[in-house]
């Protein structure tokens, strides 16, 4: 068993900033190192949001999370002991399931989590080790990010308490679609620029992801990289990495209004501005694939959510909503 292996699973009810039960996870590895993360749920209800498991009753009027403890410390953890933590091909497969037999998830949200000195180290031994292990893996990094940038899915970067979008993790934030960012000196967000954003995972185009976020400005994506291994927040609104940088105070709302949102566009339109917006830059054989414009509006235009019965071309001017097949490619 490697130090990396997933040895243990343990989760525990805890209190969210309302006062509710919400399910907190820690998960132990075989050398010692552990990670935690909690589950907040918001306070918002849209059709399209994923369900929270509550235990009903009359104790915590119905909010309890005793289930979905049980889940975390049942079936969940049964999945996943025994698991390689480091094995980048599990990520890879993971967005193949998210692809392929999740198709009405619109919206996925990320967060990297870790300690920055452990993506800046991970980033360093990748950029001068030229063993076979190494490279391996660090193809596999490269796959999985390609993979995340052909993904039909709306994709946010949630960048709040205890996440670390550095290097590696920073190419994540690149590859999605918008950057939300907690403008909160006490959350503790950090981001930092390593080689990873240098070259080592070039896109379909050719381009770093930072080189293809600041296109039109290439000194920024410089000012990025120059900016070192580790800044705040603010010094990342500054570099222009956020799309969204709210304060604490409007940090929730400002987020489920974003999802709620997203979630209620078609999904048909949505997948062809992603694939036109994610390969900006120089044509390349892949980009001519998964990333022409006109190839995606001539598709977008013949699908049933633009002319079905109640699609947007048919439904336009009525004082009606269109209704949506929520399936993504």
């Amino acid at each position: 068993m490697s130090g990396t292996t997933i040895a243990a699973v343990h989760a525990r009810t805890v209190y969210d900033s309302r006062g509710r039960p919400t399910v907190e996870a820690e998960v132990r590895l075989a050398g010692g190192a552990t990670g935690r993360g909690i589950a907040p749920a918001g306070a918002s209800r849209g059709r399209h949001e994923a369900v929270d498991l509550r235990d009903g009753g009359a104790v915590f009027g119905g909010f309890g999370v005793a289930r979905a403890v049980d889940n975390a410390k049942g079936p969940l953890a049964r999945a996943i002991v025994g698991l390689d933590a480091a094995d980048q091909a599990q990520v890879d497969r993971a967005l193949l399931e998210l692809r392929l037999n999740e198709p009405e998830i619109g919206l996925v949200l990320l967060r990297a989590r870790g300690l920055a000195t452990s993506w800046t180290a991970t980033d360093a031994l990748v950029e001068r080790s030229r063993h076979w292990f190494v490279r391996e893996v660090a193809s596999l990094v490269r796959r999985a990010l390609k993979r995340l940038d052909n993904t039909a899915k709306s994709l946010y970067a949630v960048a709040d308490a205890g996440t670390s979008f550095v290097g590696t993790g920073l190419e994540l934030a690149l590859a999605c679609d918008r950057v939300y960012l907690l403008a909160d000196e006490a959350a503790g967000v950090r981001l930092g620029a390593t080689a990873a954003n240098a070259g080592a995972y070039p896109m379909a185009n050719g381009l770093t992801r930072l080189a293809s976020r600041f296109l039109a400005e290439p000194e920024r994506a410089a000012a990025v990289l120059a900016a070192g291994a580790s800044f705040d927040a603010t010094s990342a609104d500054e570099l222009g990495l956020a799309t969204v940088a709210p304060d604490a105070i409007d940090w929730e709302d400002e987020l489920r209004l974003a999802i709620e949102e997203r979630a209620s566009f078609s999904p048909d339109a949505l997948t062809g501005m992603e694939a036109s917006l994610r390969f900006a830059g120089p044509e390349t054989l892949e980009t001519k694939i998964f990333g022409r414009l006109s190839a995606w509006q001539n598709w977008i235009f013949q699908r049933p959510n633009a002319v079905g019965e109640r699609g947007t071309l048919k439904m336009f001017g009525a004082p009606e909503r269109p209704v949506f097949d929520y399936r993504r490619t």
